[in-house]
């Protein structure tokens, strides 16, 4: 667990447990329509609170998965999911998805949970590279990224399908070791 301040508030950051499964969703469901640079938008996250619970639970005690929360007063305002390979040959590689509500953007909140990732990886010993692949226009995210170590590794094209249009992708990763 880790605290951080953030407009005078007290903001945790840690582990989520099952029991965060209702307030997940309730947070996946509002960010859904908050940002266009998410994997999936609004109605595309279709789960119930006992899938939610179970996918919680699937994280737990695994040595290259994380799934951490950042929240205020016991509300979920920030996410960070990380997933290792599963095989021995990839199980030292994954790729992170983040996200905060719209109201907490500018807070560091993102940045904190990043960080976490990071640090985890080093103790953890286990994960060795983190990826990341972030929309090319998404300069917000990008900037940030480069900020805390990522480098730029290459462009995939027709990633993301918005509205319509397509989007490429940056691919992006942070060596540990």
């Amino acid at each position: 667990m880790k605290e951080i301040i953030a407009n005078g508030e007290k903001i945790v950051i840690r582990k989520a447990v099952p029991s965060d499964a209702k307030a997940m969703l309730e947070f996946v469901h509002t960010i859904a329509g908050e940002s266009d640079f998410l994997t999936f938008g609004v109605g595309e996250f279709e789960k119930t609170i006992e899938e939610e619970k179970v996918f919680i639970e699937s994280t737990l005690g695994k040595d290259n998965v994380l799934f951490i929360i950042a929240e205020i007063k016991g509300k979920v305002i920030g996410n960070l999911s990380f997933t290792g390979g599963f095989r021995s040959r990839t199980a030292h590689t994954g790729e992170f998805g983040v996200s905060v509500l719209k109201e907490y953007w500018g807070n560091g909140i993102g940045e904190a949970l990043i960080k976490y990732l990071i640090d985890w990886s080093k103790v953890s010993g286990i994960v060795k590279k983190i990826n990341l692949r972030a929309r090319v226009d998404n300069i917000r995210g990008i900037s940030l990224y480069k900020k805390l170590g990522f480098l730029e590794e290459g462009i995939i094209t027709r990633d993301f399908f918005v509205n319509g249009k397509f989007y490429d992708s940056l691919q992006m990763g942070l060596c540990i070791d």
